[in-house]
C-alpha cells in the first residue's frame, strides 16, 4: 500500500511561490495514497500551461502531452489497462479552449478518468493573457480594454453535457480537495473536478481572498442532495458557479468501458501480440 511519500520523486516544482497547483498535486498524491495504490497503479496525463508540469512531479506513470490533448491520451491508457488508476489535469486555457471539444466529449462518454481543472481565469505560462475564465471586463495584456466576452460555466457545461461526477474546491481546503480526487478516483465513470487555483504572479482580481469572501460550501447549504442534477444546476446557478465540494453524482449510469463489446475480455497491455519487426516498419511507414 503506497503512502503520500511514495507518491514524491526528486523533481523540484517551478512554480510561482503561493501558486495553488502546488496543492492540488500533494491532493494526488494523498488521494492516491488514500486509495491504497501503489505508484506503479497511477498514471498522471497533462496538458500544456503552468499546471501541465505535474505529471513530472508526482512519483507515477507520466506524460506531458500536447495543448488541450491530455483527455484522449488519458482515455486511451485506459483502454488498454483497466487496472490502471488514470487521472487527468490541466489548466482552464487547457481543457476550455483548445481542449474543449475533448472535455465535452470525454464527459459525455464517461469513460473512467478523473479529470482535475487548476481554474485560475488567465493564462500563466504565456504571461497572463485572458482566458476562457477570465470574466467579462477582465483586464490583461491581450484585453488591455477589459474582456468583452463573458466567463464560461464549466459546471454548468458539465452538467448539461451528461457529467456522472462534477465537483469543484478551493486549493486551500486541502482537505477536502483531497477528499474530492479521492471520491473522484473511486467514481465509476468520468469524474470533472474544477478546482480554483489562484495564480499569485499575472491575477490580482481572483485572489485567495476574494475567493474566501466569494465561496460557499454546499456542506453549509441545508437540504442539499448531490444526487439531484436540477438541484445540482440551480444550486451553481443562483451561486453564479462559486460553489464547493460534490455537485452531482450519478452512480447508477453505466461507464462507457461496460458498454463496450469484449471489454471484459483480456486487457489490450497483457494481449499476446506478436507483431514482427518488418510488419512494424510497414506500419510506420504508413503515418510517415
Amino acid at each position: 500500500m503506497g503512502t503520500f511519500k511514495d507518491f514524491r520523486n526528486t523533481i523540484k516544482p517551478n512554480w510561482c511561490p503561493g501558486c495553488g497547483d502546488f496543492s492540488v498535486q500533494a491532493a494526488i498524491q494523498r488521494a492516491a495514497a488514500n486509495r491504497g495504490i501503489e505508484p506503479h497503479e497511477l498514471a498522471v496525463v497533462s496538458g500544456i500551461g503552468c499546471s501541465g508540469r505535474l505529471s513530472g512531479y508526482i512519483n507515477a506513470f507520466g506524460l506531458h502531452g500536447i495543448h488541450g490533448r491530455a483527455l484522449p491520451i488519458a482515455q486511451g491508457l485506459k483502454m488498454a489497462n483497466r487496472d490502471l488508476n488514470v487521472i487527468a489535469t490541466g489548466g482552464d486555457g487547457d481543457g476550455f479552449a483548445i481542449g474543449m471539444g475533448h472535455t465535452v466529449h470525454s464527459i459525455r462518454r464517461n469513460i473512467d478518468v478523473t479529470y482535475v481543472v487548476m481554474d485560475n481565469q488567465i493564462y500563466g505560462l504565456t504571461k497572463g493573457q485572458t482566458s476562457p475564465r477570465s470574466a467579462a471586463g477582465f483586464v490583461t495584456k491581450s484585453t488591455p480594454g477589459g474582456a468583452i466576452e463573458p466567463s464560461l460555466k464549466p459546471l454548468e457545461v458539465a452538467l448539461s453535457s451528461g457529467a456522472t461526477f462534477v465537483a469543484q474546491s478551493f486549493s486551500t481546503d486541502l482537505k477536502e480537495l483531497t477528499a474530492i480526487i479521492e471520491a473522484g478516483m473511486a467514481h465509476k465513470g468520468f469524474a470533472f473536478i474544477n478546482v480554483f487555483s489562484p495564480c499569485v504572479t499575472y491575477n490580482k482580481v481572483n485572489t485567495y481572498d476574494w475567493f474566501k469572501e466569494n465561496l460557499t460550501k454546499l456542506a453549509d447549504i441545508e437540504g442539499y442532495d448531490p444526487s439531484d442534477r436540477q438541484m445540482a444546476m440551480k444550486t451553481v446557478m443562483e451561486h453564479e458557479s462559486l460553489v464547493t465540494g460534490i455537485i452531482y453524482q450519478d452512480t447508477e449510469t453505466t461507464s462507457y468501458q461496460d458498454k463496450v463489446i469484449g471489454y471484459d475480455e483480456a486487457p489490450l497491455h497483457e494481449a499476446d501480440i506478436n507483431l514482427k519487426e518488418t510488419d512494424l516498419d510497414s506500419l510506420m511507414k504508413e503515418f510517415m
